[in-house]
């Protein structure tokens, strides 16, 4: 397939003695934090959805990716470019690469195109594979000695050993977040308009502010439970700007500026506040990258940012997505046993999701609309 010529050339490591020190090496350079992965495709398998899952793997992503068919590689390869190109990542490395069909190095290249990532395929041979010979014909490549690219350093006392596991005090802690209480509407999709209004802050409209222990564990657990770049980056949009879920859905890829240092929320019909712009915090902006990166390549079409860009079999809500994630707009207090009447306080058994007309600015117009009555009286409190 033709490269283009600003793509760096693509570097086959040979390694014909699998020296387990060039391998353990290889692993101990996995560091997606600061630009670099390393990939095992599973072993017993030439399936492309399968590499494309290990790279997510690599990534820090849950597979397999659900919402999808399992036999379409289109979606898993597009979100892992999608990935790829909202994070650090610069290098990526390939083990087993002489195991791999022309049909899994074909797409291997096709990733390379789109992210102009570093490509090492470490083929344990002598020479390159025949299969690997013919597919890397026509692109720019160059062979490499593992003594040389990968040297047999002890990765224990590497300079750059992986970071362990993290731990933090709000760690497998359900996070009441008061943001996420005006997720669910009770009106339909609104249409969308072309203005350029103000900043939130400006209309008067102050959303709710998380802590940066509470923002950086709610960036940790979206980046982690999901590999739905576009339903990840519709959650965090609601924590930081409080919006329904109609009112997600008139943002489109053209709503971000600045590299998504903004976003912008439509309201032409008047129901809420109005139009805005809301400054996206740094944690949501890797998540928001990612999401039209996946737009722009699995449609390049003006279609909302948070719509399911390809064809599926059943999409989690928000909803479903927040409480994976343990996330869930604030409780209603348990019930206490009555004094003189022994015996444990019911639990909540599910998370309630109110129907919330705190965004409305009529909000019984938009009952009286949807329910076909007069609104009732007003109740003074």
């Amino acid at each position: 397939m033709p490269t283009r010529p600003d793509l760096p050339p693509v570097t086959v490591v040979l390694d014909p003695h699998d020296d387990l020190p060039h391998t353990r090496t290889a692993q101990a350079a996995h560091d997606p934090a600061t630009g670099r992965a390393t990939v095992h495709p599973t072993i017993g398998t030439d399936s492309t959805v399968c590499l494309a899952y290990d790279i997510l793997a690599a990534l820090g992503k849950p597979v397999p990716v659900t919402g999808y068919s399992r036999l379409d590689p289109v979606p898993p390869w597009a979100i892992a470019a999608a990935w790829i190109l909202a994070t650090p990542i610069t290098h990526l490395t390939v083990l087993r690469a002489h195991l791999l069909t022309s049909r899994r190095l074909d797409d291997l290249l096709t990733l390379r195109e789109r992210t102009g990532v570093h490509l090492a395929l470490v083929c344990h041979r002598r020479r390159p594979t025949p299969t690997l010979e013919r597919t890397l014909a026509a692109t720019n490549h160059r062979l490499a000695d593992a003594a040389a690219h990968l040297p047999g350093t002890d990765p224990t006392n590497s300079p750059h050993p992986r970071p362990g596991p993290r731990r933090g005090p709000l760690q497998d802690r359900w996070l009441n977040l008061s943001a996420l209480t005006t997720l669910c509407a009770i009106d339909g999709p609104q249409r969308r308009c072309r203005c350029t209004p103000p900043l939130a802050h400006d209309r008067g409209f102050h959303p709710p502010q998380m802590p940066p222990t509470t923002a950086a564990e709610a960036a940790f657990r979206l980046h982690t439970t999901t590999a739905h770049p576009h339903l990840a980056a519709a959650l965090a949009t609601a924590l930081f700007t409080a919006a329904s879920d109609t009112q997600l859905s008139t943002a489109h890829p053209t709503d971000l500026a600045d590299g998504a240092a903004t976003i912008t929320l439509h309201d032409p019909d008047g129901l809420r506040y109005g139009c805005m712009t809301h400054p996206v915090p740094p944690w949501a902006r890797p998540l928001l990258i990612a999401a039209t990166h996946q737009h722009a390549i699995a449609t390049g079409a003006d279609t909302p940012l948070f719509d399911t860009p390809f064809a599926t079999t059943g999409m989690p809500h928000l909803t479903n997505l927040a409480e994976t994630c343990k996330l869930r707009p604030p409780q209603p207090p348990r019930n206490r046993p009555r004094p003189g009447r022994p015996g444990p306080a019911p639990s909540l058994s599910r998370t309630i999701w109110p129907l919330s007309n705190a965004h409305y600015r009529f909000p019984w117009a938009v009952m009286e609309d949807m329910r076909g009555c007069p609104p009732p009286s007003p109740r003074r409190r």
